[in-house]
């Protein structure tokens, strides 16, 4: 949906379906309902996730053809996709497999660059399009920092290819489209400061240099390239899970000219242990499930953090100097609390005001993906669970 502050959708990585077919299907049934509900007289968005299995069944020509109709017919457009889970991502194991493969592969780069292939035929013309993907790598499958450094120079140097093909699919059909990376904990670039460190001294310095000597750009023009087709995926959750101001890093990413293709707007949990810390400790116990990663930032009474790769190594230690946890688990937007926990939904109103007073993206995305592991009393009809999440969200912007 169009709104004052930026195109407004959510994200289908909430709908199962890891072929086109299925994927389709649950489209179908779904997005009719929904757009009724939100705006029926006027179109409507689409955030598309397409697994690997997926996009290879949509770049048959029939079948993309198919789908731009029933867009067209239905009233809906797409103009951003979620390039981050490659395979299966519901009732199976995904744990720290979501990174897999990664960018230090080529499956991942040609995966991703399928992706933009399709959008670049999906993207109403004048609408800048993004696709956002995985933080480089997992940083646990490294050893040292010897291994870590290898696997982002080669993580770099395939991104780049990526940014040759956005610069030709911009010569070729006029479509302005951006790699949108989304820092996540545990991740190489595990949160936004992390992001801009190598955005700022690795990327761009190697970016420039590789534009000039293979394509003869100037300096100027290389940089310029790089900013435009290269940007952040600002995932609300994951900023709030490393306790970082959303005012703090838009400022540092306007002062270096870095651009944010899209904010994921999501949530996490919150825990404030200064009080009725083993209560709230075995509540959270109901959120540990075996599909998604859950990790957890916990804050020392002395103002450091603690890290714990997921929500069991955290539950089984001794947590008397911690006075708060911030855990991966995306919760629904609408909720503040529920009962003794409590949600990062705060860290939404800000980043939103922050985009209300001074636009960072034209690209906002709904990402609550995990209504089918939520504990049974959170789960509700899904379709009425992302009208609900989107008329909160458009409330916000008003």
């Amino acid at each position: 949906m169009q709104t004052p502050h930026g195109h407004l959708t959510y994200c289908s990585n909430i709908h199962p379906g890891e072929r086109w077919d299925e994927h389709f299907k649950t489209l179908q049934e779904n997005l009719p309902f929904i757009k009724s509900q939100l705006s029926p007289n006027t179109p409507f968005a689409l955030g598309l996730r397409l697994a690997n299995d997926a996009s290879i069944e949509l770049t048959k020509p029939e079948r993309l053809e198919e789908f731009k109709a029933w867009l067209m017919a239905n009233d809906m457009y797409v103009f951003t996709m979620n390039g981050f889970p490659y395979g299966g991502f519901h009732a199976t194991r995904v744990k720290d497999d979501v990174h897999s493969p990664d960018w230090t592969t080529t499956d991942r780069t040609e995966y991703t660059k399928r992706l933009f292939r399709i959008l670049a035929q999906l993207l109403p013309e004048g609408m800048e399009g993004g696709v956002s993907t995985s933080p480089l790598s997992y940083r646990y499958w490294w050893k040292n920092d010897a291994e870590t450094q290898q696997a982002t120079k080669i993580a770099t140097e395939n991104i780049l290819q990526v940014a040759e093909t956005l610069i030709e699919l911009r010569r070729t059909t006029g479509k302005v489209m951006h790699l949108d990376i989304e820092p996540e904990p545990d991740g190489i670039l595990e949160n936004g400061q992390e992001f801009i460190d190598w955005y700022a001294d690795y990327f761009l310095p190697k970016g420039i240099a590789y534009l000039q000597d293979a394509h003869h750009f100037s300096p100027e023009e290389a940089k310029e390239a790089l900013l435009t087709h290269i940007q952040l995926c600002y995932d609300v959750c994951h900023f709030a899970v490393s306790y970082e101001e959303p005012q703090t890093i838009v400022n540092q990413l306007n002062e270096l000219g870095i651009r944010v293709g899209k904010i994921q707007i999501s949530s996490a949990i919150k825990i404030d242990l200064r009080e009725n810390r083993e209560a709230k400790l075995k509540a959270i116990q109901s959120f540990d499930e075996p599909v998604y990663l859950h990790q957890v930032v916990a804050k020392n009474a002395d103002g450091s953090f603690q890290k714990y790769h997921d929500l069991p190594e955290a539950l089984a230690t001794d947590t008397d100097e911690q006075t708060e946890w911030r855990i991966h688990f995306h919760v629904p937007l609408f909720i503040e609390s529920y009962g003794l926990l409590d949600s990062t939904q705060n860290d939404i109103v800000k980043t939103l005001n922050v985009q209300k007073a001074t636009p960072f993206t034209k690209h906002l995305e709904v990402e609550t993906y995990t209504w089918g592991v939520l504990p049974p009393d959170m789960q509700k009809p899904i379709g009425e669970s992302i009208v609900r999440e989107l008329e909160w969200v458009s409330e916000q912007l008003k």
